[in-house]
Formats: C-alpha cells, structure tokens, sequence
C-alpha cells in the first residue's frame, strides 16, 4: 500500500519552490512568503503550502503582485492546491481579479516502478533534443495540440537548457518527418523529484502507446540520475494513463490567472 500522505509531504516539503538554475533570462524575486517568477511570457507566483498571512495583509500581497505584472504589460499565473492556507486565499484571489483555470489533478510516482524501456509503435522513432529547431517544432506541436499558441514553449525550453543542460530531458517521437509525440522531464537538484511536463500527442497517434512511452522513458532517466520521485500536473486526459502507470493522486492544483488589459 502507498503511504499517498508522506508522499503530500514530500511534495509540499520539496515541490513548492523551483530548485534548480534560473532559466536565462528570469530573475525570481521574493515578496514576504512568495517567490515571484519574473521574465518568461507571463509571471507566476510560487508560495508554501501556508501563506502565512490573512486578511488585509494577504490582499495587499495579493494586489502587488497583480500591480507589479501589470507595470510590465503582463499577465500573471497564482498557482494554487486544494489543500493550501489560508482556506479563503482562492476568493481572495478572485475579488482582486484572478480567474481559476480548469484544475490539474497532482500525481506522483516511485520513479523505479515505472522506469521502462519504451515501447514505440513501429515506423517512430523516440530522440533527445535541444538545439532551436528542435524546440521550435516541439512547439508547434504543442500549438497544433493544444489549439493556442504555444510559440513561446520555444524560449522557455531553450532558456531552461541554457541555464542548465543537465536539468532537463527534452524528448520527440518522430513518424518520418512529423513529430507525433513530444514531452520533457525537468530534474529538481537537492530534491526526490522529477517533473514530467508537456506531453502533446497528435490525435491521429492517440491510443497507440506513445505517451506511456515517454513516460517510461522519462522515469528510467530519472532513476538513473537518483531521482526517486515522479510528479506530473496531470490534465483530465492524461490522468487515467498515469494512474495505469502507478501514479497516485495526493491533491489538486489550479492556475488562478490574472490577465493584463489591452
């Protein structure tokens, strides 16, 4: 049986914080209990599980952040778990002009049980990349996917491997010259864990084993580098996949958004 609440304290202990290099071109700043994310395409909040302050003083921490992203012409993403404090911080956010996205369910593995040799259909081909063209098209797919713009997937991947090549996985699936599948793995140095992170599939390669490949491949990199833990954000569609895999649910998470007027 898995203990699913030593595993909510391992991530609130070690995933509320990023832990590794500063992607070039960011700076992150604290105000009071939270980390503000400031240079990529739009800002993002970071907090511990317990904000530490209420009321009024809460509300004026709430608005410098938006006053801030605001000064710069941009918006700003408040994340947010379910099991976070104060219990009234998701109205707070609301009343100062943040809007809640659609929850994320949080789930975590033991990387060992589901380190894999991936299994690719036949004619794909699974590869590393990093150079610019490369993200580019990860990008692309990512846009095709989604049905938004991702374009600026690009430099936030490519900032990531400038800061640091040995922070992060970036992996492609190729069917001939068209990438079906793309993901990346992040590595967060002095903690348990990895995150696995953009996994896009074509819909015509959907149900064929591609994204449980690259999670299998991405685990088996994370045990080898030590990492005993597996953390993904996981989207309605994905979640009963990794759930097969061995993942287990520990809380939600939500995107509160604040979005510059112009």
């Amino acid at each position: 049986m898995v203990d699913t609440a030593a595993l909510l304290a391992a991530y609130d202990a070690q995933m509320r914080m990023p832990a590794g290099a500063v992607p070039s071109g960011m700076t992150y700043e604290y105000d009071g209990p939270i980390l503000r994310i400031v240079g990529g395409h739009v800002g993002r909040i970071r907090a511990p599980r317990d904000v530490g302050v209420t009321g009024a003083e809460l509300d004026r921490l709430i608005v410098r952040q938006r006053d801030f992203f605001q000064a710069r012409g941009q918006g700003v993403e408040w994340k947010l778990r379910a099991h976070d404090l104060p219990t009234d911080l998701p109205e707070r956010l609301v009343a100062a002009g943040f809007v809640p996205q659609e929850a994320a369910t949080v789930l975590l593995a033991l990387a060992e049980e589901v380190a894999a040799e991936p299994v690719l259909p036949r004619g794909v081909v699974l590869r590393q990349v990093n150079e610019a063209e490369d993200l580019r098209r990860f990008a692309d797919l990512q846009t095709e996917v989604f049905g938004v713009d991702c374009s600026w997937v690009a430099t936030d991947l490519g900032a990531r491997v400038s800061a640091d090549p040995g922070q992060i996985t970036i992996l492609v699936a190729e069917a001939g010259e068209r990438l079906a599948c793309a993901a990346f793995a992040v590595y967060e140095p002095g903690t348990d864990f990895v995150a696995l992170l953009g996994g896009a599939t074509l819909p015509e390669w959907r149900g064929r084993g591609l994204y449980r490949a690259m999670i299998a491949a991405r685990a088996r990199e994370a045990v080898a580098g030590g990492f005993r833990l597996l953390h993904v954000d996981a989207s309605p569609a994905s979640a009963p996949i990794l759930r097969r895999c061995g993942f287990h649910e520990i809380t939600t998470s939500t995107h509160y958004q604040w979005t510059w007027p112009k």
